[in-house]
């Protein structure tokens, strides 16, 4: 069965997508602990981040980064963190979240309650500053 982060690149669950290549996927999170706070995933359905191929998963990095330059460009913040977790969908993802204190990495924290609109607007301005 296709993970959600599958079904959201094949378009069958919507998303607000930031960036997209060949074998990359960046969209906003939905329930976000910063504005901006994104998902950057491989397309190839991989569980664990480290069974990647070395050359997927230094791609992903690379994508990341320019997914993190453009967000920090749109969203204020000190700097752009990042997080792999990899338990709550079984499909390899970075969280690239804009943050300004330590503490705003943390899951635990409630998360923001952002309408379709803005996350669109959001969305859109990123992917603006996408080189």
């Amino acid at each position: 069965m296709a993970t959600i982060f599958s079904r959201i690149v094949k378009g069958e669950i919507p998303s607000h997508k930031i960036a997209e290549d060949e074998n990359y996927y960046a969209f906003l999170d939905i329930n976000p602990l910063a504005r901006g706070h994104t998902l950057v995933i491989p397309k190839k359905e991989i569980d664990y981040i480290f069974d990647m191929d070395d050359e997927l998963l230094a791609g992903m990095q690379v994508f990341s980064k320019h997914v993190a330059r453009a967000i920090e460009k749109v969203i204020p913040c000190k700097r752009i963190g990042v997080a792999v977790l990899g338990l709550e969908v079984p499909h390899a993802h970075i969280h690239l979240i804009p943050v300004n204190s330590i503490d705003d990495i943390n899951f635990g924290l409630p998360k923001l309650k952002l309408s379709f609109d803005e996350l669109a607007e959001i969305a859109e301005k990123i992917r603006q500053e996408i080189r």
